[in-house]
């Protein structure tokens, strides 16, 4: 593992404390309005919204950054040993 991928998953769990953080001290209910699913508000509790945003967050990050560019060789290397 180099020291980048460290410092990202060090990173990522730091923002997941965060949401956990976030969620336990709020455990009241909300109304969450998004016109574009539902016309009615949806109502759940503060923490399951939360998550629910940080997990969209997360698919919606992963995605974007694992579509650029073709997968497998780059510049002529097929990832195996050089000869």
């Amino acid at each position: 593992m180099n020291a980048q991928t460290f410092f990202r998953t060090i990173g990522f769990l730091i923002i997941l404390f965060l949401v956990v953080f976030v969620s336990i001290e709020n455990t009241h209910r909300i109304d969450f309005h998004f016109s574009l699913v539902s016309e009615k508000p949806v109502r759940y509790s503060a923490a399951v919204i939360y998550f629910a945003m940080f997990a969209v967050g997360v698919v919606g990050g992963t995605l974007l950054h694992n579509s650029g560019g073709k997968s497998g060789a780059r510049g002529g290397d097929s990832g195996g040993k050089k000869k």
